[in-house]
């Protein structure tokens, strides 16, 4: 990611930046009718109000982590690759810069990065992972040093990078007082994480980040089906379904399951995602203008910049608005008004 924020790739395009920690078909998508009781006690306790169809959903003010791109020497620029697609206009390997990639790790075409096709780098984010590999586990070391050096940092900024997105997922849970009953094995999640994120690289290197993702997730999934609960209505479970290209204009879709869904280029113009557990939904191309998303858990900035918005879209508190939104939004209304 260029200093400037700019910078990012993936091989595979952008993806919300989620790395899916939940995609194992086999795995338990119930609980939420179990957590019911537990959740709505919460929700009476934390002062939510009737469960009405009026009823607001919980705003946060946590911080989203982020990337520090002025503490990073671009490495999601050089260790990550990309093909040329919408998101990217070349082919990059893998440890290779980018061409925009300037000396400073700054990128040149920052501003521009969108309409000359970069789109791909607009909707990245490594969660703080690159800024951790360079000034903690390398200590400041830039990986131009030495070969031997670039090839260790880049293979633990693989391993980091997913370890920092399940970090940002448990911090979301985390604040919410819904998700009490699993707070104690959130913590503890947390704790060994982050331990991970502070050790050296030969220890981050030998880490299996499957057996990580797997030993997260039962509390992620737990702490969204408590989320879900708290929602007026039971909503539909569309768990890795594909609805790309679905027509869900203002669909009530609140307290939906929708962990991993494909909803590229979906409709979802005023659509009502109060309490939906968005953790790895793959949100491209989607409209979301004038939907809304408050109290919607695991969505994540980089996942909704990949989406379309405009201003009347509502967000969790926690995640920024996407700076593309205002002009791209603008023509959203626009069909609107035309498919009225």
């Amino acid at each position: 990611m260029g200093r400037q924020g700019g910078a990012g790739a993936r091989g595979h395009g952008a993806r919300g930046g989620t790395e899916r920690p939940d995609r194992e078909r086999g795995a338990r998508s119930g609980g939420a009718h179990g957590a019911a009781d537990q959740a709505r006690s919460a929700r009476r306790g934390a002062g939510y109000g009737a469960e009405a169809d009026g009823a607001e959903a919980p705003r946060t003010a946590r911080t989203e982590p982020r990337g520090d791109c002025a503490r990073c020497f671009g490495l999601c620029c050089v260790a990550l690759p990309f093909s040329r697609s919408a998101d990217f206009p070349v082919d990059k390997p893998g440890g290779s810069p980018c061409g925009n990639l300037r000396a400073d790790f700054a990128c040149r075409i920052h501003a521009e990065l969108r309409p000359r096709g970069w789109t791909g780098c607009t909707v990245f984010d490594c969660h703080g992972a690159g800024q951790q590999v360079s000034q903690v586990t390398f200590a400041g070391e830039d990986w131009r040093g030495s070969p031997d050096v670039a090839r260790r940092m880049f293979a633990v900024f693989a391993v980091m990078r997913p370890v920092h997105e399940l970090l940002a997922y448990v911090a979301d849970a985390l604040d919410r007082p819904e998700t009490r009953p699993v707070h104690a094995e959130l913590r503890r999640a947390r704790t060994g994480l982050s331990e991970l994120a502070e050790a050296d690289a030969d220890t981050v290197l030998a880490a299996d980040v499957g057996a990580l993702r797997a030993a997260v997730n039962p509390a992620l999934l737990r702490a969204g089906d408590l989320v879900r609960a708290c929602s007026p209505r039971r909503g539909p479970v569309h768990r890795g379904a594909d609805l790309a290209g679905a027509r869900l204009r203002g669909a009530d879709l609140r307290g939906a399951s929708l962990r991993g869904a494909l909803l590229i280029g979906a409709d979802l113009r005023r659509a009502d995602l109060r309490w939906s557990d968005l953790i790895g939904a793959d949100l491209r191309g989607a409209d979301l203008s004038g939907a809304d998303l408050r109290g919607s858990v695991y969505a994540t900035g980089a996942q909704l910049a990949a989406a379309r918005g405009d201003s009347a879209t509502r967000l969790p508190g926690a995640v920024r608005r996407p700076a593309h939104w205002a002009t791209e939004g603008q023509a959203s209304q626009e069909a609107t008004r035309t498919d009225s």
